[in-house]
């Protein structure tokens, strides 16, 4: 046990070493490039909150952008509400580099625990996979959410924590989901049937520490900026989202055929909500987060009406639960079963090729990445339930 533990030391330091050696070699080329990094706003937003300024206004953002060397007319400004603005303040105390290699690291390291305790929920080997590591690193949203300095890791963490936390720790369970609550809109059907859930079960707790949390991240902000959601209202009405062309399934049908009208972008989140009430009821009696809470983050990200590629990350918990039902079928498998797996995974390097040709994620080439997660989590399930009735 203590060569085990002296081992993963020495691994550990050994790739703790070689990462600081390629940030020292990298660091200009990083600095470079740091202003076209998604996560400059979040730097922008907890500089100004620390200084007691608004972190949503667009000219002091911009101001700070272009010290950075951000070059663009309209600034990256934070959209996510105030209560989340406690993930990134401490980002403020640092300059823009040292505060993105921070934010890298907290991201590298959501992704590594989130894929541990993934695993721990959704294996049944006490071996880990390579298949189950490959497919969990290399899930195209992943490295993009790295890429674009994004947060859709973090809120995965939250999510996977409370999957994890939820039967055992009702309260810290709770409090993990104000993680993934800085983009409510992101899983709303996640939300609802939680709602539904707490009422229905009676999980106090699991509210409660919810509340307490959200409770304290939201007078976090307000010690440094009184009227920070006055200033967050007025960013949404300046930003005029509903205007704006949005990469995500829903966005591009209503680019395609229904310009001028953004309430198309919500037919896809009401048939959603209606599907999720079904299936709550369906699964009632047995109802187990862990087992049933990933097909709702899958038709969430589907419904949403606005999302980016990085923010599909909240689906890895679907995409691995997925993994595992085919690789416990693989002996079972028929030709025309592994080639519909092999294309599912041709469509995920097809993003990853996509995405390391720097195509931007606003042309909305990347629209149908959720479809196919969706198929994927659906075909493996019917693996999965083929292969328990020929047991």
């Amino acid at each position: 046990m203590r060569s085990i533990v002296l081992r993963n030391s020495v691994i550990g330091f050994t790739a703790g070493l070689l990462v600081a050696a390629f940030l020292l070699s990298a660091s200009s080329r990083m600095r470079s490039n740091l202003a076209k990094r998604d996560s400059i706003a979040y730097w922008a937003a907890g500089k100004l909150l620390l200084q007691h300024q608004d972190p949503y206004d667009a000219v002091g953002v911009l101001r700070l952008e272009r010290s950075e060397g951000y070059s663009e007319a309209k600034p990256l400004i934070l959209r996510t509400p105030p209560w989340s603005i406690f993930m990134v303040a401490g980002l403020g105390l640092a300059n823009a580099f040292t505060a993105w290699t921070f934010w890298i690291a907290l991201l590298l390291a959501s992704l590594i625990v989130s894929v541990r305790l993934c695993w721990r929920t959704y294996g049944e080997q006490r071996r880990l996979p390579a298949v189950f590591v490959m497919a969990a690193y290399l899930f195209a949203p992943v490295p993009a959410c790295l890429v674009a300095g994004q947060m859709g890791l973090v809120l995965l963490l939250g999510i996977v924590l409370f999957f994890w936390l939820e039967q055992t720790r009702p309260m810290q369970a709770g409090a993990a989901l104000l993680l993934p609550f800085a983009k409510p809109h992101l899983t709303a059907l996640f939300w609802l049937i939680l709602l539904v859930w707490i009422i229905d079960q009676k999980k106090g707790r699991i509210a409660a520490g919810f509340w307490l949390s959200l409770t304290a991240a939201i007078c976090f902000p307000l010690l440094f900026d009184p009227a920070i959601f006055a200033h967050y209202r007025r960013m949404l009405v300046d930003a005029a989202v509903g205007h704006e062309f949005i990469p995500a399934f829903s966005g591009v049908v209503r680019m395609l055929f229904f310009r001028k009208m953004f309430w198309v972008q919500l037919i896809p989140l009401v048939v959603g909500l209606l599907w999720a009430v079904y299936f709550y009821r369906k699964h009632r009696s047995a109802w187990n987060w862990r087992q049933h809470g990933p097909a709702l983050l899958i038709v969430s990200v589907v419904a949403t009406p606005y999302a980016w590629l990085t923010d599909e990350a909240v689906v890895l918990p679907a995409i691995l639960q997925a993994v595992m039902w085919v690789y416990l079928q693989r002996t079972r498998l028929w030709v025309r079963s592994k080639l519909i797996v092999g294309m599912f995974i041709a469509l995920n390097a097809l993003l990853l090729l996509i995405l390391h040709a720097k195509v931007p994620f606003s042309t909305g080439i990347y629209f149908w990445s959720s479809l196919v997660w969706l198929a994927w989590y659906y075909y493996a399930r019917s693996l999965r339930r083929d292969g328990q009735q020929a047991m």
